[in-house]
């Protein structure tokens, strides 16, 4: 589940840069960086903890 979050995150922050530098698409591409860095937190906190 944790591998499937970072690999959408990964994707939409790739798409958030080309979007940034090579179109104006204007506050769509702001919202998929938000969407990017959440998924890279939930799967932080979602990450188990070897003890």
């Amino acid at each position: 589940m944790n591998s499937i979050l970072y690999l959408v995150a990964f994707i939409l922050v790739i798409l958030w840069a080309i979007g940034f530098f090579f179109m104006a698409i204007g506050g769509l591409i702001h919202i998929l960086l938000i969407i990017a860095l959440i998924s890279i937190v939930l799967g932080l906190i979602r990450r188990p903890t070897a003890i």
